[in-house]
């Protein structure tokens, strides 16, 4: 025989008296044993920060659930609420919007949604600033169950957010919705955190006779069909139901309101083991963004490990581009010259010349914050807005309090007119903005504007973790960066086998002409203006501002570096670049001109956590460079010269080739020659992007093959912008 003490649970409203969730279990327990609570210990915060200190770091969160009935027009208002009321992650459900993505609200605030109908359901996630960055992963199920994974200091946080079908839906949907959330459960690692926020439409009721595993005793009313199957589905997952853990008032246990009813059908849902890390939760009563639904908070801390975080330092940027302005090229020049004493020559040295370039930069044209200009999602907001928003929520607190006729009528008036005050704020900034766009710097805006909600609309900005070799998740920000050095130094490293070429090339030796003034002019006015800058930081509009002064300097630096090349080289790592210059006839001192260039280059990895160490690159082009197409067409034309054809047969642009023949058996052949000759020197022919058409097909045709493997067959591919079809017509290329 089990005898059940009877136990008393504080009430959080009353001050000086504290429990978690996992006393309320030892409380409310079947073993009959007495728990007592007792007031905080003296000492202040002073003394809670040295325990904590001595425990470990711990990062405090508040999570709860929302029914919002639609989120049309109540973007800022649900932001500016989350913010009043300092809640860092918000579930929502019935959104009402269709369509699957992210997007501000305002504040600094995110939404993460998902729905498949603008009239009905809808589920989503709302997260605080400052854990955006977080997001690891977004799992969108259906448009009544969505998922969110985050990393927050080395722990894994999963929050679902869950929209059951209501009480007379067919029992299929229900069933559909319970399979659905049991799936994204079974999917989540065990010792990772979880939390549930979801309108369940269903009561679990007061008491938890038989169910004490899962839940308290401080429900609401009697319990239902549906509330028996959220008590069923938190035994399956080993979960407790947290609203019912904490004795408060029934009016913060009410979750739902309408009319005469009032009952609570949304619910927060943990893993029992984590029980623990829950010190509160209730109703929050007196908001308006909801008609009938009132939001659950609980306060969570997690207890994070301790790792000191390196400062990722935020590259600051000289404001090259005011140079664009003549006034700001002007003084930029007079200050130049100040710095170098009046003369107009700049030195000879190079870092001294750089040196000076930079800080007069600096000095004349400013430094950028380094962060990104954030374009307000809610633009539109103002103070007639914000002040018809404070009236409907002192009127919604009135008709609370007085549920009379004459507040339910107040508060009604009250909703319209925001709605109105809405949308005429909205019509106002898009006339704005529309008369804006006639002007160049609307036009900027424009574009910006697009951009940000580009970015906004990505459920993960940032990968701030990664995967090492055995796919173990790594969040610490040394083990992050030393995976991704680990990762491109093996990508950017790796060599095809080839056969060693036993013949020797004849180098060249011929004079070489200086480089000439006119020369250097003539690239730097071809050279584009907005590009990103180098290692040296300092960009094109630079040289374009000073003018012959820059040309006369860029002139002799150039014919210094000519000079004063190594004549031999120990070790050289592209052997076949080298080899197929020297075929081609390029003139030595070229030769160890680019060699000097790729001789001993090193790179690094700029990732969301940092920088990574620098590491060796010893195979392949340098990217972004503007001599690499040039010298790859000279490697790809030594390297072809006995296997290509005359045009047509033969057609070759980069790394793009055609060849043509007139029957499948010469196109085998000839795809085999050309791999062979490409694969014995190091290169490979990309069989996932290797295509063939037939044109004027005959049945029986049959398939092409390369090394025994079918190679993908088309019924038209482009080639330089250009559509060709296999039925021999150009209808597709007219109409474009």
């Amino acid at each position: 025989m089990r005898i059940v003490s009877t136990n008393f649970i504080p009430d959080r409203s009353r001050p000086g008296l504290t429990t978690t969730a996992i006393g309320a279990v030892d409380l409310q327990g079947a073993g009959g044993n007495w728990a007592t609570v007792g007031r905080r210990s003296r000492g202040g915060r002073r003394v809670r920060r040295q325990r904590e200190k001595r425990k470990g770091k711990s990062v405090g969160l508040r999570i709860g659930p929302l029914n919002v009935g639609t989120m049309t027009g109540k973007g800022r208002e649900l932001a500016d609420m989350m913010e009043r009321r300092k809640v860092d992650i918000l579930c929502v459900q019935e959104t009402r919007w269709k369509g699957s993505k992210a997007r501000s609200i305002g504040a600094g605030f995110k939404l993460f949604y998902y729905g498949v109908d603008s009239k009905r359901n809808g589920v989503g996630v709302v997260l605080k600033e400052e854990f955006v960055r977080n997001v690891l992963e977004v799992k969108r199920v259906s448009d009544r169950v969505m998922s969110l994974k985050l990393e927050i200091e080395g722990v894994m946080l999963n929050v679902v957010s869950g929209y059951a079908p209501q009480v007379g839906c067919e029992l299929e949907e229900k069933e559909r919705f319970w399979s659905e959330l049991d799936e994204v459960l079974e999917s989540i690692p065990t010792g990772e955190r979880v939390v549930i926020g979801a309108d369940f439409n269903g009561h679990v009721g007061e008491g938890n006779t038989g169910d004490e595993e899962v839940m308290g005793k401080f429900g609401v009313k009697e319990r239902n069909l549906e509330g028996q199957m959220v008590v069923d589905f938190a035994k399956r997952m080993d979960m407790g139901v947290v609203n019912t853990y904490f004795q408060k008032r029934e009016e913060h246990r009410v979750t739902y309101k309408s009319g005469g009813r009032r009952t609570q059908v949304d619910y927060i849902l943990c893993r029992r083991g984590n029980l623990k890390e829950i010190s509160d939760c209730k109703v929050v009563v007196g908001e308006s963004v909801a008609r009938q639904h009132r939001m659950v908070v609980c306060r969570m801390t997690l207890m994070v490990c301790k790792t000191k975080k390196s400062k990722i330092e935020i590259e600051k940027k000289t404001k090259w581009w005011k140079l664009k302005k003549e006034e700001c090229c002007k003084e930029f020049r007079q200050n130049l010259r100040q710095t170098l004493g009046g003369q107009v020559v700049l030195p000879d040295d190079w870092e001294t010349t750089a040196e000076v370039i930079r800080e007069t930069g600096r000095k004349v044209l400013g430094v950028s914050s380094g962060r990104r200009k954030e374009d307000k999602e809610t633009w539109w907001w103002n103070e007639e807005v914000q002040d018809s928003l404070q009236r409907k929520g002192l009127a919604k607190k009135k008709w609370d309090m007085d549920r009379t006729e004459e507040n339910r009528q107040e508060y009604k008036e009250l909703q319209r007119r925001v709605n109105r005050e809405v949308s005429k704020a909205k019509q106002k900034a898009y006339d704005e903005l529309y008369t804006r766009l006639d002007t160049r710097e609307g036009e900027k805006d424009l574009y910006r504007l697009a951009r940000q909600r580009d970015r906004d609309g990505k459920d993960v900005q940032q990968v701030r973790v990664i995967k090492d070799r055995d796919g173990r998740v790594l969040t610490s920000e040394e083990s992050v960066q030393r995976r991704w050095k680990e990762y491109f130094e093996e990508l950017m490293n790796e060599e095809n086998e080839r056969e060693k070429r036993v013949e020797g090339v004849n180098s060249v030796e011929q004079k070489v002409d200086k480089i000439r003034k006119d020369e250097v002019r003539k690239a730097l006015k071809r050279m584009k203006s907005g590009k990103a800058v180098g290692p040296d930081d300092i960009p094109v509009e630079v040289w374009k501002c000073l003018g012959e002064a820059a040309v006369e300097f860029l002139a002799s630096l150039f014919n210094r570096v000519l000079e004063n090349l190594e004549k031999a080289y120990d070790r050289v790592p592209r052997e076949e670049l080298w080899y197929c210059m020297r075929k081609s006839g390029v003139a030595e001192k070229y030769v160890r001109v680019v060699q000097d260039m790729y001789e001993r280059s090193r790179t690094v990895v700029r990732c969301a956590v940092g920088q990574t160490e620098e590491f060796n690159v010893e195979v392949g082009l340098h990217q972004g460079s503007a001599l690499s197409p040039f010298l790859f067409a000279i490697v790809m034309d030594q390297l072809s010269e006995e296997v290509r054809q005359e045009s047509p047969w033969t057609m070759m642009f980069a790394d793009d080739i055609v060849i043509c023949s007139e029957s499948r058996e010469q196109v085998e052949e000839n795809l085999e020659r050309w791999r062979f000759a490409l694969e014995r020197r190091g290169m490979k022919v990309s069989r996932s992007k290797t295509e063939y058409m037939c044109v004027n097909e005959r049945e029986g045709s049959g398939t092409v093959r390369l090394q025994g493997e079918e190679v993908k067959k088309v019924q038209e591919f482009k080639y330089l912008g250009s559509t060709v079809q296999s039925n021999g017509e150009c209808g597709k290329e007219v109409k474009k």
